[in-house]
């Protein structure tokens, strides 16, 4: 049954099999590479894109770059029923019914003491910071917690639109 033909018309199959996976493995890898391409030798830096000259305006930097509309301005226009939506966001931790949950209850949060809940156990850098939740204060906190104040055990990433953290400070005050 087992002798030297079948032996090596086995062999054959097994090396055809093989170097038909190698071919496909080479096409593959032809197709969808993700270096540069060949273009240069191993290890050399490539541009992956076009540089784009730009006349200088010979201010430097004396340019001043534009960040957008100042917080007062959208406060002004604030739609607190936005804001109800996108305090969608924070009912995970925080609570209007003066009961607090992962987070302190948000009831009067707005013009209240930084860390002013009794009996909530805050940060030391919440503790510690001092001050109130102005508006202005509310949202450069929203936008950024972390960076705004180190050591916080608020987790959530932040709220980057200026229009939604002016809405849930709008929806916040409304609530009061």
């Amino acid at each position: 049954m087992f002798d030297t033909m079948t032996m090596v018309k086995a062999f054959g199959w097994f090396c055809g099999a093989l170097l038909i996976y190698l071919l496909i493995n080479w096409a593959g890898e032809s197709l969808y590479a993700m270096d540069a391409g060949g273009h240069g030798e191993e290890g050399e830096e490539h541009t992956m894109g076009y540089a784009i000259e730009v006349a200088d305006s010979g201010e430097g930097a004396e340019a001043e770059e534009d960040t957008g509309p100042a917080f007062e301005e959208v406060f002004a226009s604030a739609d607190a029923a936005s804001g109800e939506k996108v305090f969608g966001k924070c009912k995970a931790c925080h609570k209007l019914d003066g009961t607090d949950g992962t987070g302190p209850h948000l009831n009067g949060v707005v013009n209240r003491a930084i860390g002013g809940v009794a009996g909530f156990g805050y940060s030391d850098a919440m503790a510690s910071h001092g001050g109130e939740w102005t508006p202005e204060a509310l949202s450069e906190f929203l936008a950024n917690p972390k960076g705004y104040m180190n050591g916080t055990k608020m987790s959530f990433a932040g709220l980057r639109k200026i229009e939604d953290r002016a809405d849930v400070i709008a929806y916040l005050q409304s609530a009061q």
